[in-house]
């Protein structure tokens, strides 16, 4: 059945409505997930907050983003990628809305809201990449996966805008409310995604899998012809994941590399304030570029991953962005003509760096078997978001600060901070070179069968 999927050149205009809904999925779940950076600032004074209770309402979502991968990505496996999808989009934007009901003073009611955000926006994310993996033959699935991530950052950019513009007219509890639109993304779910072929199959469900993968080709169902004899139905256990260590290190590790992006984003305004000696709003400007390198990264990354294949393209980007992270520290004080070379190396990082997981993402999630795809992933991008606390964490330690959230930089720290967070950009290259198996061009089944019959 599958093989109708496999021979195709161009894809459909439904396998690109597929694509579509993932993808304006992610920005929206990035805007729910980075919205309360902009309205704490609205807050804080005026509730007075301290600096636990400010930090409370930050890591909640980031304590529960590793769990809600791991939850998600298990779920997809044992009851749809569809349904998952739909479920994950309520998860994070209900509690988003309701914290328009936030009372005065309501720090601990954000926190308790924010962990369930932050449940709903990595699950997404574990399932998204891997149903549209199923959508789309082997020739064209780095490519489309890796341009699905694309548009992350610009969920960070929306919020920004609705914090600048619109709370002026709605107040900090109506941009909440704003946050709530997302949950309309599900009708658009329901209208666009159809269960995976690849899932359906595995449960036995042989004439469900037709009938979705013939809606995608946009073919008569009759068209495809059903198997002579019924697959083994897959059960699935979360325990199975550990039968093949090679797919748990090489995910985990890989993920890992978000790491470096993380810490870099994170001081990257106060860095710009003192090595280049302009205002912060000069800085926060120049930050805009960073972004915007980031995005472009993507855009290259997810071409590159087809073009050279996972393993090269990774080890590659990695080196680069390691290159670039490290140099920057170190030449911070030198200058072309009167373009300073830390801005020029942190942009050429931000676009390795950020670009990154437009291969890692996907990657992730290839190498799993099919009835552990989503498990798999949300196992490895659980882990890789562990980097969203050692990044600041070790940066503080690096800078000698007691604020994990937003630790202070200092110039004396610039050079082994760098180094720090080029370290796992090196770590993510030598995984994937020594640990990882190329997938580019290999179909789904065939990933499968080489890794059932490691497992044999």
């Amino acid at each position: 059945m599958l093989e109708h999927l496999e021979r195709q050149r161009s894809l459909t205009a439904n396998q690109w409505k597929i694509f579509a809904a993932a993808t304006i999925g992610d920005m929206l779940d990035f805007f729910d997930f980075y919205l309360i950076g902009f309205i704490l600032a609205f807050v804080v004074k005026g509730w007075d907050l301290t600096y636990g209770q400010s930090g409370a309402i930050l890591l909640a979502s980031g304590i529960a983003a590793p769990l809600g991968s791991l939850f998600w990505g298990w779920m997809a496996d044992k009851i749809g990628r569809r349904k998952v999808m739909i479920l994950t989009v309520l998860n994070f934007s209900l509690p988003t809305g309701l914290m328009a009901l936030t009372p005065d003073q309501g720090w601990l009611f954000l926190s308790l809201c924010r962990f369930f955000v932050g449940l709903g926006v990595t699950g997404l994310y574990t399932v998204d990449i891997a149903i549209v993996q199923e959508f789309v033959p082997a020739s064209k699935r780095g490519r489309i996966t890796g341009l699905t991530t694309a548009l992350l950052p610009a969920g960070t950019l929306l919020g920004a805008l609705t914090g600048a513009y619109l709370e002026h007219y709605v107040g900090w509890r109506g941009l909440f409310a704003v946050g709530l639109l997302p949950a309309a993304l599900t009708l658009l779910i329901r209208a666009w995604v159809p269960e995976s072929p690849h899932w359906l199959i595995g449960k036995g469900r042989l004439d469900e899998a037709r009938r979705s993968l013939a809606w995608a080709l946009q073919v008569d169902p009759k068209q495809i012809e059903l198997p002579t004899s019924t697959p083994q139905i897959q059960s699935v256990s979360w325990r199975e994941l550990f039968k093949y260590p090679r797919s748990v290190a090489v995910s985990c590790l890989t993920g890992l590399t978000q790491t470096g992006n993380t810490g870099l984003t994170l001081w990257l305004t106060t860095l710009l304030v003192l090595v280049l000696k302009i205002g912060p709003a000069d800085a926060s400007f120049l930050v805009i570029w960073f972004g915007v390198a980031g995005i472009a990264g993507r855009l290259f990354c997810a071409w590159l991953s087809d073009a050279a294949g996972r393993r090269p393209s990774v080890v590659f980007v990695c080196v680069m962005a390691a290159l670039a992270t490290s140099l920057s520290g170190y030449w911070s004080d030198a200058h072309l003509g009167t373009i300073s070379v830390f801005y020029i190396m942190v942009l050429v990082a931000g676009f390795f760096g950020g670009g990154l997981y437009a291969i890692v993402g996907p990657y992730m999630a290839e190498v799993w078997p099919s009835k552990l795809r989503s498990s798999g992933m949300g196992l490895g991008y659980g882990v890789g978001n562990l980097g969203k606390f050692i990044g600041p964490a070790g940066l503080a330690v690096i800078a000698g600060s007691s604020n994990y959230v937003s630790p202070k930089a200092t110039l004396d720290a610039l050079v082994p901070a760098m180094n720090f967070f080029a370290f796992w950009y090196v770590l993510g290259a030598l995984a994937i070179w020594f640990i990882g198996f190329e997938t580019r061009g290999r179909t789904i089944e065939e990933i499968d069968r080489a890794l059932t019959a490691k497992v044999a």
